[in-house]
């Protein structure tokens, strides 16, 4: 406990973003990252974060590559003028989904072989993953390391977090490097074993380090009344958060109030979909955060991601805002 409040006493974060698992990988081509789009998230990422001129600091040999990696030595010893201190998590996507619903990891039970087998096999999946985000972020001059949460010790009952120290990743933030995290397995003290997924880790993380606000990148331009691919969806502009996390739609008036969001789930997906998200955003807002979620690699994710959003939201922005009830 008092690492935890330690950690919350540390340097203010200035944002937590969320890599949604579509928007970075190729969501129906097994362990296929989606190469285009990460590479201007790890750009708009370094525009947010870095004001001045940075180096590349992926100096690994690709694996089946000739190429020698091409170590740049005239580093300035001066500090970056202006430099904002960011978290970033990422979902799975088509990494590590398959593996855990095959085999169950989800529902625990590790005397179960294949539960077991599964559990390996789905960290191999998402680590792998976070390692080709941790260089595409390195590539842009961003400082990145990855932490897995299993390796970091986290935990849970009954899929809830129970243990998770948050005092790694704000001593690394306060270091200047920017903490990569990814959903992952881990232990439960009830199921034997569970997934955790990524939301539900920014929300731990946004409640003990009190980011100024959370960016959920996604790969459609926000949340919708109905699945976005229906002709008649309507995007949601705005989001209403009472104290208590419950939440309503504020713009636009919908014709139907009464009208639930729908919500569509792929079959393999193990951590609960749009569902999961947006009640996850809504428990970030009720504790007077701002959170955005906008189409990842568009000019909507660049100014959500440089803050330009916080005292105004022009009307050509497109993307959903969730925020506590004034």
């Amino acid at each position: 406990m008092e690492q935890q409040q330690n950690a919350t006493a540390a340097k203010p974060i200035h944002c937590i973003v969320k890599l949604g698992g579509a928007a970075i990988t190729c969501k129906n081509e097994l362990e296929t990252i989606n190469e285009e789009d990460l590479i201007v998230v790890s750009s708009q990422l370094r525009q947010a974060m870095i004001s001045g001129s940075c180096h590349g600091m992926d100096w690994s040999k690709r694996p089946g590559s000739l190429e020698i990696p091409r170590v740049i030595d005239d580093f300035s010893d001066q500090e970056v003028t202006d430099s904002k201190k960011f978290i970033v998590v990422h979902g799975a996507g088509s990494f590590g989904h398959f593996q855990a619903s095959k085999s169950g990891v989800h529902k625990g039970d590790l005397s179960r072989p294949l539960v077991k087998a599964g559990f390996v096999a789905t960290r191999i999946s998402v680590t792998s993953l976070n390692l080709e985000i941790v260089r595409a972020l390195a590539k842009e001059g961003i400082p990145s390391i990855g932490m897995s949460p299993f390796s970091c010790g986290w935990s849970t009952r009954e899929r809830n977090i129970a243990v998770a120290d948050v005092s790694t990743v704000a001593k690394a933030t306060d270091n200047g490097f920017v903490p990569v995290l990814h959903g992952d397995a881990v232990l439960d003290t009830s199921l034997d074993c569970t997934i955790l997924s990524g939301d539900v880790i920014i929300r731990h993380l946004a409640a003990e380090l009190k980011p100024d606000y959370v960016v959920f990148l996604t790969d459609v331009l926000g949340v919708y009344d109905r699945p976005p691919i229906e002709p008649d969806a309507v995007l949601l502009r705005e989001i209403a958060v009472r104290e208590d996390g419950s939440w309503f739609i504020l713009k636009p008036e919908l014709q139907n109030m009464n009208r639930q969001v729908e919500i569509t789930v792929a079959a393999h997906d193990t951590t609960g979909g749009m569902l999961t998200k947006i009640s996850e955003a809504a428990m970030i807002a009720k504790h007077a955060i701002d959170v955005y979620i906008v189409k990842a690699a568009t000019y909507h994710s660049l100014k959500a991601l440089r803050g330009d959003l916080k005292e105004n939201i022009p009307d050509d922005w497109l993307g959903t805002v969730i925020r506590l009830v004034k």
